[in-house]
């Protein structure tokens, strides 16, 4: 599933108060652990008590960022992002941090994971923002709505503080949101009321972090804390944290985290992704038991459900499958030639494992189909004699509108064929899914706890009219969104790109009055 491109990760947020640390590097490491939830645009905003610097840029976090650029970031606090979009195109002016400057000139740099759902409604007020709230400077064709927040946030601190301004604008943004976000000298962190989507705090031996997932806590050597709670609003400063209630928490995590989102490493709400993985697979073989010579997985996402799978099954493990570790998202497009070799850029069969086989193949999920079935193809040219598909969660038949891009309705293979039907468009020999029933169970939370929008179409948090849904939504509207930057930190950059003799640099760091570009 992964590599058929249907469903892309959403986006993982970082942020670290430590002052006295180098804390670009630790959230550069932070990045790093989070980058399978977003790989098209990576940036990091420092702050040092006097102005806040933003560099971003398209492209992997070790593409971004090289020991040269970290080193220029300096400051007590840093606030991360690596982007999927699941609102607005992939343009430099989408990717994160996302930064604005207030009527009083402080600076505001904020991520975001996760999507809401009336972006529309949001649009509409800052279109009514007035010059006279003392925004200025130039415009950038930012189309998300992680834009609208920050823009709201700004237009409100100047005369709040940025605390308060977050305290009211909180509560009026519907949909999931785990947000990052600082001014000169204050971390920020909040978590919608339903707790969509993960976020946690972890605390260093001078300071403090927080991250989408435990795994970016165990790179950076923090200890875990505890979840931010759903309706919570952390500030972190040289007086310690203070935690406000903006929202009743109502709990709706994304079961999807436990099947494929999250890495295997993390934990959520107690418990550890591997374990539940490796219970889903066991679960699975309990409900679609098959005679088989050999299990394997579609790596890697696949991998723990297929050992539990064959300890469930009692089938032999093996591996059938290699996948190139060092096929990321690019951005050179494969020739023809490649293209319609599909799967065989990432995943390659082992031939005397396969041939002469029963296999029971094990995947996270399937959207549109494609994947699965260049796999069975592939894996029948290999050898195999029979190809059981095992499918780790229930049938994808509805949309996500809270910040994981699918494919549209229309387009998920399951919304308009039974299982059967599946089976016979992949080429499977059987095709079995996993129960929600059993998913949930192996997540060990309450369904009532839980979004399974993804499969049920039950979504806990209210939706406004298609029309005013949709990636692409702001675009459509023609909502570019006013990028506001000190008048003297255009003027830097506009030098800046002017003497590097090119048609202009993809990376760019604000502060108030200040910029900064890589050439």
């Amino acid at each position: 599933m992964p590599l058929e491109h249907a469903l892309r990760e959403e986006c993982g947020v970082f942020g670290v108060w430590a002052p006295g640390e180098d804390v670009a590097k630790l959230t550069y490491y932070g990045l790093y652990a989070l980058q399978h939830r977003g790989q098209e645009a990576a940036g990091i905003a420092v702050c040092d008590g006097r102005r806040v610097v933003v560099f971003k840029d398209l492209g992997l976090v070790s593409q971004v960022f090289d020991e040269q650029t970290l080193s220029s970031l300096r400051g007590h606090l840093a606030v991360g992002h690596t982007r999927y979009s699941t609102t607005g195109s992939t343009t430099w002016e989408n990717s994160q941090p996302t930064f604005r400057t207030t009527a009083a000139g402080s600076g505001i740099a904020l991520g975001h994971n996760g999507n809401l759902v009336n972006t529309a409604e949001l649009r509409d007020e800052v279109g009514t923002l007035s010059d006279e709230a003392g925004f200025r400077g130039g415009h950038v064709q930012a189309t998300t709505d992680s834009d609208l927040i920050c823009e709201l946030l700004a237009a409100d601190a100047a005369d709040t503080g940025l605390e308060e301004a977050a305290m009211r604008l909180l509560p009026r943004l519907l949909g999931a949101f785990s947000l990052v976000f600082a001014d000169e000298q204050t971390l920020y962190a909040a978590r919608d009321p339903h707790g969509v989507r993960p976020l946690v705090l972890g605390r260093l031996e001078r300071g403090w972090v927080v991250a989408s997932e435990t795994a970016a806590l165990d790179i950076v050597g923090a200890s875990i804390v505890r979840e931010v709670e759903p309706g919570e609003l952390l500030a972190i400063d040289a007086d310690g944290i203070r935690s406000s209630r903006f929202g009743v928490p109502e709990p709706k995590g994304c079961v999807f985290e436990y099947v494929y989102l999250a890495r295997p490493d993390t934990t959520i709400a107690g418990r550890s992704v591997h374990a539940a993985r490796v219970e889903i697979g066991r679960r699975l073989a309990e409900e679609h038991p098959v005679e088989a010579d050999l299990v394997i997985p579609v790596p890697e996402s696949g991998t723990p459900a297929a050992i539990g799978y064959a300890q469930g099954s009692r089938i032999p493990y093996g591996q059938g499958l290699v996948k190139n570790a060092y096929v990321g998202r690019t951005f050179i497009q494969p020739s023809q030639t490649i293209r319609q070799l599909g799967i065989r850029l990432k995943l390659n069969p082992l031939r005397d494992v396969i041939r002469g086989k029963r296999l029971v193949v094990v995947d996270d999920s399937i959207v549109r189909g494609n994947t699965q079935r260049a796999l069975v193809r592939m894996l029948r040219e290999s050898g195999a004699l029979e190809v059981h598909v095992r499918i780790a969660s229930p049938p994808v038949r509805w949309p996500c509108f809270y910040g994981i891009d699918f494919a549209t309705r229309a387009e998920l293979v399951a919304s308009g064929l039974d299982t059967d039907g599946v089976r016979r468009s992949i080429g499977a020999d059987t095709l079995g899914y996993l129960s929600l029933d059993g998913l949930i169970a192996a997540s060990e939370q309450p369904k009532s706890r839980l979004c399974c929008a993804c499969f049920d179409g039950a979504y806990p948090i209210p939706l406004p009219a298609e029309a005013r849904l949709g990636k692409h939504l702001l675009e459509e509207l023609g909502g570019e969104v006013t990028v506001v930057a000190a008048a003297a930190a255009e003027t830097s950059s506009a030098a800046a790109a002017g003497t590097s003799g090119e048609a202009g640099p993809l990376s760019v760091g604000y502060g108030a009055g200040d910029a900064l570009r890589r050439p």
